[in-house]
């Protein structure tokens, strides 16, 4: 099957950008309203080509499908401080009415064997072309800022060996999995000390700003 991808990918690059703008400005609404926001900063991607026909083959799935049967071709992060922030986040998404949720994975509480923490939700996205509307599946990753840096690692990891950790590297992984975990859960504790302290600094910075 020969696929024009320029033309089959614009409505997932389309969607990318669109859900940035959308996701970002949720972030811009709390700041407004001058109370914390559970969202950090918001990224995306579309998944290269490459990697599109690598991932078809590991999962038998056929080139005619793919739009179907790949969740992951358009792909947003939202990166959170605080473990308790992804689950507002969620309830944030689940609220929308711009978009579909069809499927939610909780890597958080029932997290990976590699020990891979997130929480996915898949969407079906309405794109809006010349052509008419044409929904897509995006997959949304909500995390912490330390289970990305996590993630991030592993999954160059990943490229390296092709999924085929050596047990001592996969091991560490692991340790570090749980460390990063680690880090979150006192991070939490002392949620209340955090934000006061940011507050004081982007007053602090607003008034130096101004003179």
């Amino acid at each position: 099957m020969n696929i024009d991808w320029d033309l089959f990918l614009a409505p997932y690059k389309q969607a990318v950008d669109e859900l940035k703008i959308k996701l970002k400005g949720m972030r811009n609404q709390f700041e407004k309203q001058g109370i914390h926001s559970p969202i950090e900063f918001v990224t995306g991607r579309v998944k290269p080509i490459p990697s599109i026909l690598d991932k078809a083959t590991k999962k038998n799935i056929p080139l005619d499908k793919i739009e179907e049967e790949m969740q992951d071709i358009a792909g947003l992060r939202m990166m959170c401080q605080f473990v308790d922030d992804i689950k507002r986040v969620v309830e944030l998404l689940r609220k929308r009415n711009d978009f579909e949720i069809v499927e939610e994975r909780d890597y958080i509480t029932r997290k990976k064997e590699s020990g891979y923490r997130s929480y996915h939700i898949v969407i079906r996205y309405p794109v809006q072309t010349i052509d008419g509307e044409k929904k897509i599946l995006v997959e949304i990753q909500v995390r912490t800022l330390a289970m990305n840096f996590w993630a991030t690692i592993e999954h160059s990891l990943n490229y390296k060996y092709r999924g085929q950790f050596p047990k001592e590297i996969e091991n560490r992984l692991q340790r570090a999995a749980e460390a990063a975990f680690r880090l979150d859960e006192e991070m939490s504790q002392i949620r209340g000390e955090i934000q006061e302290a940011q507050v004081i600094f982007s007053r602090k910075k607003e008034a130096q700003d101004s003179d």
